[in-house]
């Protein structure tokens, strides 16, 4: 979603060099972690990531490690992009066959003639946080206090932007009347926290563990837990899950079946494993050189997971609810939410 509030850059050479890095290292996280390139067996497919290291789309790489692919025959190959909108705009090129981000993408893509849908729903809450700078903290009480402040978001058309912009409306805040500012997630939220680019913003673990360990930032809202989002959003809202073409999983369905059959028996291990025991089994670099710290952000997120992949009852409704209120394609459109998802495969994987 393209929207035309307003759009702060971040002038700071700094900052820009950090989100350079920070691509980066993401894409080096989906080329060095072991097995995320695949091994040359197997039927190949290629899945893009909206970010492989954020703990809301864990299940993308603890099923490789997991060797539930393998196990499937499938030979996965993932990519990691900063932000989910990337992530989306790579599955519409063809670049990939799926997309691990969020599935409000499908609506969105479906007001613009793509037909996309997720296949398995990784998620009942958005884990998302919305964090106030220790500065702003004051002035910044809850969402009603957004008018007039630069509220950062991984990206414009992200997720986290369509989020923030909901909370405002929400609470009596126009979206023209506060800024949006693309900092990203990991070290670039965090300097633009500290540097005041930005006055708050939304983003995930680990980058909450790390804001709340460096008394940089505050949790205004919590939407890590089902509770969160109810109390948030009001209702459940299903966000990380595995989304495609519908073209092509209607022309492989037996590969589809096979990724949601991997996707279900991890999110199933999930359910039965503690924090430590799954962090144990993640890229070492993910903890970025502090276990505990790492271990604490898995804690606090796994309560957003599904231990099925089912799309929660409700949970389109929802999401279709959100985008009506800030975004005028949806709002004047007629989507069709039973076009946005599929339970064919995880029905038969169950």
């Amino acid at each position: 979603m393209r929207n035309t509030a307003r759009y702060t850059s971040l002038a700071a050479a700094g900052l820009l060099a950090l989100t350079s890095l920070t691509a980066c290292a993401n894409d080096a996280a989906s080329s060095t972690a072991a097995g995320s390139k695949g091994d040359g067996k197997g039927e190949q497919v290629k899945i893009m990531v909206g970010g492989l290291d954020k703990v809301i789309y864990l299940p993308a790489m603890l099923s490789q490690r997991l060797g539930y692919f393998d196990a499937e025959g499938l030979d996965v190959e993932m990519l990691s992009e900063p932000a989910g909108v990337q992530a989306e705009t790579a599955l519409v090129a063809g670049q990939v066959q799926g997309t691990v981000g969020f599935y409000d993408h499908t609506l969105d893509l479906q007001t613009k003639g793509k037909s996309v849908e997720s296949v398995v729903q990784f998620s009942h809450a958005p884990g998302e946080v919305e964090i106030v700078s220790t500065k702003a903290a004051g002035d910044v009480t809850s969402p009603k206090d957004f008018k007039g402040k630069k509220l950062g978001v991984t990206s414009l058309g992200s997720s986290t932007d369509f989020l923030t912009k909901y909370l405002a409306v929400k609470n009596g805040v126009n979206v023209s009347e506060f800024t949006p500012v693309a900092v990203g997630a990991g070290p670039t939220f965090i300097a633009a926290l500290q540097k005041g680019a930005i006055d708050g913003g939304m983003t995930t673990d680990p980058t909450v563990a790390t804001v709340l360990s460096k008394k940089a930032g505050k949790i205004l809202v919590d939407m890590r837990t089902p509770e969160g989002s109810q109390k948030a959003l009001g209702g459940p809202y299903p966000s990380s899950s595995l989304y495609m073409q519908t073209d092509w999983v209607n022309a492989h369905k037996a590969t589809v079946q096979k990724l949601v059959n991997a996707f279900v028996k991890t999110l199933k291990w999930m359910s039965t494993h503690s924090a430590s025991e799954i962090a144990a089994k993640m890229p070492a670099d993910y903890s970025q050189g502090d276990k505990a710290l790492y271990t604490e952000a898995i804690k606090s997120t796994l309560p957003m997971f599904t231990d099925d992949g089912v799309m929660p009852e409700n949970g389109p409704e929802t999401v279709e609810k959100v985008l009506k209120a800030f975004n005028p394609n949806i709002k004047n459109a007629d989507v069709d939410l039973g076009k946005t998802y599929t339970t064919e495969f995880v029905e038969a994987a169950k």
